[in-house]
């Protein structure tokens, strides 16, 4: 036995409630980018008012992506942070700086009350969250994982999507019950601050239920070793793994951005539904992510990581094009909701073996700052451009089916990785 294996904290029991705690940190993410999402079009409207409707859009999931920007140093930083001090204090100074950008959003003075100073302030809010996002999959993926035999990771690895697809399915419950409930005026004024404000509120249960989860990393020689030597290894030693974290997050990051977040946005603005009909689609990918995920990691702990991820996106890659093709062919709700429950299906499979999969490849000393910085710079490079890409691909092109070509070229090129990395499934990490 290894020393790391030996000095490391042995594995605690987990329940429901460790479970929820652990996720509840990138619960909240999805939540927040759901609202934004689904918001984006009014949002542009009030932070970033311009002649036509498109560049509106565009400077909103603009905003959207640039927290995005933070992410790596975030990754860095409290990745570093949870690899030394432990998984637990890192999660809690997320979530207190999560919360302190969700504030910042949801009293953030409008363009017409400061003029430039408006999305400069939205800005700086969004910088604070995607700062602390960075290390927040890092610290709580780990620490799931850990939690975990080495027969059961891809199921505790799937509650970290779960709560993704709950907190994305809460996310669009409040936008929709917002849009049928609120007037135009009600909504653009100050309707759509009320779920960043529920956002804020939710922080402090998510610290208080932290405090009662079990450290796992464990007392070992290497935490005392300094960030310098820690980054050294993660970028000399590590590196080839890496930046295969890296390519694998692109495609499922592309692939979560179109289908559960810009969706909504894609159906109003471009094929012209309205708002209330559109909107149900993040609401069916939100349930296909809840209803499948469990499944998706009990599949790869029994058949594999790499079968799951490869046969799951070898169907997306050849359905997402008719199904692009269906949606602009026939406008409506069952067509809608038909194509985005059968996309989300198959990027359930995918994403939960290929976090799982990600975070199993890196040794205990390291594995919080590895995972944060490959996921981080995976999701800032692809995942915060998804929207702002696509919707220039559409003006550019002039066609509705920009978004399936990018999701195949993201998809495919994620795929590489598969051809070098080993099989990861039942071995100890």
């Amino acid at each position: 036995m290894s020393a790391t294996m030996a000095s490391a904290a042995p594995r605690p029991k987990a329940t429901f409630s460790t479970i929820a705690a652990i996720t509840i940190g990138n619960g909240l993410e999805f939540f927040d980018f759901t609202v934004y999402s689904f918001f984006a079009v009014l949002i542009g409207s009030v932070f970033f008012p311009a002649k036509d409707a498109v560049d509106s859009l565009m400077l909103a999931v603009g905003s959207y992506g640039i927290a995005f920007l933070a992410r790596p140093l975030g990754g860095v930083v409290l990745g570093l942070y949870a690899d030394k001090a432990g998984r637990k204090p890192a999660m809690t100074l997320t979530l207190i700086l999560m919360a302190a950008g969700s504030l910042g959003v949801a009293l953030a003075p409008t363009y017409a009350l400061i003029g430039v100073w408006a999305p400069i302030w939205l800005v700086v809010a969004r910088l604070m969250q995607g700062f602390a996002l960075g290390g927040e999959v890092g610290a709580s993926t780990s620490l799931l994982l850990e939690y975990a035999d080495d027969h059961s990771r891809g199921y505790f690895g799937s509650w970290q999507f779960f709560s993704q697809g709950i907190s994305s399915l809460l996310g669009a419950g409040v936008a929709t019950l917002l849009t049928n409930t609120l007037s135009h005026e009600q909504l653009f004024s100050w309707g759509w601050r009320i779920p960043f404000a529920i956002g804020v509120l939710m922080v402090p249960l998510g610290v208080y239920i932290r405090r009662h989860l079990d450290e796992t990393l464990g007392h070992q020689p290497q935490a005392d070793e300094s960030s310098k030597a820690k980054l050294k290894e993660v970028f000399q030693t590590h590196a080839r793994l890496v930046w295969s974290g890296v390519l694998m997050i692109l495609g499922g990051t592309v692939a979560t951005y179109v289908i559960v977040f810009y969706l909504s946005s894609y159906a109003t603005q471009f094929l012209k539904m309205p708002l209330s009909l559109s909107l149900w689609a993040g609401v069916t990918a939100s349930a296909m992510i809840v209803l499948t995920a469990a499944y998706a990691g009990r599949l790869s702990d029994r058949i594999g990581r790499k079968p799951v991820i490869g046969w799951s996106r070898l169907a997306l890659v050849v359905l997402v094009l008719p199904g692009f093709m269906l949606l602009d062919a026939y406008r409506s709700a069952p067509v809608l909701i038909g194509v985005v429950a059968v996309l989300a299906f198959l990027l359930t499979l995918q994403a939960v073996a290929s976090i799982v999969m990600i975070t199993e490849i890196f040794p205990r000393p390291v594995r919080a700052t590895s995972l944060s910085i490959s996921y981080s710079i995976g999701v800032a490079i692809f995942g915060g451009t998804t929207q702002l890409v696509v919707t220039w691909l559409i003006q550019a092109t002039g066609s509705n089916l920009a978004p399936a070509w990018y999701m195949i070229f993201a998809t495919v090129l994620s795929t590489l990785p598969l051809l070098w990395l080993k099989e990861t499934a039942g071995k100890p990490i």
